[in-house]
């Protein structure tokens, strides 16, 4: 990914104003929490092909509950993240970002040595406390922690982990090269099925009483999100079906990396149907802080309502 050096300075500055805190949510019985790796600046053109800092701008003014997920400058203010659902009786890790040591084309990403699994740690999980690994898909940057370098070979990071992966979404990725041309599958993917972790599933599989995925296509094939639900209350991780809290309010801005932007445009205007009961948590795996709250119809568009 290229930058002009003016937008590298204002990263470089972004990132070290930034120092996003561990957030937790409680969903009945449930507690999911939030384990940053990275918040950046993004360029709406970057994200998306229809729309320039102008017109983020402009949106913002239109529509002020947008002022939290957009900067001065018009850029998306957008974080990767992994959040952990802890059931009691199962520890669920969802979307492993990007990871350190990875080969990667993008500058930001490229052989990171970020604080990751001290966070985890600081969260109160251990590598070895995860049960299940849920990639809502096999993106660069929902994958990357699935795997750790260690004398030189990829080994898993959560050793006692069940790693589930979409079967469609697997079948995909496993025979289609990366968006970046990065060795995702080979180093974050594959050795998971090498050491006999992996477990090819359905867009709706289940894990024990409260967590199952959600169908969600059109960023990728195999696209799903994660439902919650315990004690009558309700969540959802969207994982890429929207990348930034500007869709909710624009659903039919498709991102330049959607594999079937019409799909993943019907995707969003069915679930977000859904979704905007005012009621369920909806937890965006690329918002920026403060990246949850309800939503709520707003004219003929939605709002993210974060003052929870």
């Amino acid at each position: 990914v290229a930058f002009t050096y003016r937008e590298s300075i204002y990263f470089q500055r972004y990132r070290r104003r930034m120092h996003d805190e561990l957030l937790r949510w409680q969903i009945g019985d449930v507690t999911i929490t939030s384990v940053p790796e990275s918040s950046d600046p993004t360029s709406p053109k970057f994200m998306f092909s229809s729309i320039d800092k102008v017109e983020v701008l402009d949106l913002r003014n239109k529509s002020p509950w947008l002022a939290p997920f957009v900067g001065e400058k018009g850029h998306l203010l957008q974080k990767i993240h992994c959040c952990v659902i802890d059931t009691g009786d199962e520890r669920i890790a969802v979307d492993t970002c990007v990871g350190n040591d990875k080969q990667r084309g993008n500058p930001l990403w490229h052989e990171q040595q970020g604080p990751f699994l001290e966070a985890l740690a600081d969260s109160g999980y251990s590598t070895e406390s995860i049960t299940h690994v849920i990639c809502t898909h096999l993106h660069v940057d929902h994958v990357g922690w699935n795997t750790r370098l260690i004398d030189g070979q990829w080994v898993p990071t959560f050793p006692n982990a069940e790693y589930l992966f979409v079967g469609t979404e697997f079948d995909h990725w496993s025979t289609t090269e990366d968006l970046f041309g990065d060795p995702v599958f080979e180093d974050s993917v594959a050795p998971i099925q090498d050491a006999g972790l992996a477990s090819l599933v359905k867009s709706d599989h289940t894990i024990g009483e409260f967590v199952r995925f959600e169908s969600t296509p059109g960023h990728t094939p195999g696209h799903v999100s994660v439902r919650i639900e315990s004690e009558g209350e309700k969540a959802i991780i969207t994982g890429d079906m929207a990348h930034s809290p500007i869709q909710i309010a624009r659903p039919e801005l498709s991102s330049s990396f959607d594999t079937d932007p019409d799909l993943a445009r019907e995707t969003r205007e069915e679930a977000f149907a859904r979704w905007a009961d005012g009621e369920t948590l909806i937890i965006g795996t690329h918002f920026g802080t403060p990246t949850a709250g309800t939503m709520h119809i707003d004219g003929d568009s939605y709002r993210l309502d974060t003052d929870l």
